[in-house]
């Protein structure tokens, strides 16, 4: 999750046919035969590279990863229960025929790309969400803004780069450390010298007129004005290309603040994951194998009580007797 030019280079070379690394994801190759062992351990390396690859592996497995992947296919047609047996038998048809348009829809859209949605639990951490606002070129600069009390959680003072959020909580980043707003340094040292050729002018004119000394020169009004007057924007290369933001997500960029509406899903032909992969591809299928027999499944109380901050998640309450946890709203 960066938008150094390096790494977007590579996720082309991977993901782009003519990319001389896209046979990196094609485990089907005749001349590199491999065991389904390590096409799973292949596919859980290339997306953990891209999903998250700041948290640990053992946390990811404990904490990140869901138990089970969500049903988004549309429910199935049942026929209402009526008193009157003759209503029944004559809606039987109108059942049928709606259960048999639901399969032909189905059928033709396909089924959702559910395979991404494994990473729903790592794209609602805060320092991911900053990434993916814009407001930071990295996921490594959003966690260091976090870190250093350069961001706000509902108006409040937050540093926990870990925290999960919850739908309707809203982040606010200080313009002062987010590096697009600020000058480059080739227009800082312009300016500085156009001040410092300003200041010599002033110097000289006020030897010329005392009269003209106490009233500031107009190059260095001008010179004022045009430092102050419009916000820079700089992005970094390459960047212009991966500038999205997500559905589940509304961003303000003239408070700096963004709110996170819901959590992210995925329906037929669409998935709301930003994955530089197939979202239900061949990659993201043995990735949930491969973690499907071995993701931590029983938590103890110590355990839960070292769980990292989940504003969504309330823990039941004989668990909040014996281990003092507080429940989260």
């Amino acid at each position: 999750m960066s938008w150094s030019p390096k790494n977007l280079y590579n996720v082309w070379r991977r993901s782009v046919q003519s990319g001389d690394k896209f046979d990196d994801a094609r485990f089907m190759h005749p001349s590199k035969p491999v065991s389904l062992f390590q096409q799973r351990w292949k596919s859980k390396t290339l997306t953990r590279a891209y999903h998250g690859d700041h948290i640990n592996e053992k946390i990811f497995k404990r904490w990140y990863l869901p138990s089970t992947l969500p049903d988004v296919r549309p429910r199935k047609v049942k026929p209402q229960v009526s008193s009157i047996g003759l209503k029944q038998w004559a809606r039987k048809d109108d059942v049928a025929d709606q259960e048999q348009k639901r399969l032909e829809e189905e059928e033709k859209k396909g089924m959702a790309p559910v395979g991404s949605l494994m990473f729903t639990e790592v794209e609602r951490r805060i320092d991911v969400l900053i990434f993916r606002s814009c407001f930071a070129s990295s996921v490594y600069e959003a966690r260091r803004m976090v870190v250093h009390g350069d961001v706000l959680l509902n108006g409040k003072k937050h540093t926990n780069a870990n925290t999960r959020l919850a739908p309707g909580d809203m982040i606010t980043v200080d313009p002062a450390a987010i590096r697009f707003l600020q000058p480059k340094p080739e227009a800082k040292a312009k300016s500085e010298a156009e001040a410092e050729e300003s200041a010599e002018a002033s110097s000289e004119d006020a030897t010329k007129s005392a009269e003209k000394a106490t009233e500031p020169p107009e190059t260095h009004k001008e010179s004022t004005k045009s430092k102050y007057a419009i916000t820079p924007f700089n992005l970094p290369p390459y960047a212009s290309a991966w500038i999205f933001i997500p559905a589940y997500l509304e961003v303000s960029f003239a408070t700096c603040s963004a709110v996170f509406l819901r959590h992210p899903t995925a329906r037929p032909g669409y998935s709301e994951i930003p994955t530089p992969f197939d979202a239900d591809g061949e990659i993201m299928r043995l990735t949930w194998e491969w973690y499907a027999d071995r993701h931590t499944r029983m938590r103890s109380k110590r355990q839960l009580a070292r769980m990292p901050e989940n504003r969504g998640f309330v823990p039941p309450p004989h668990l909040v007797r014996d281990t003092n946890l507080s429940p989260t709203v």
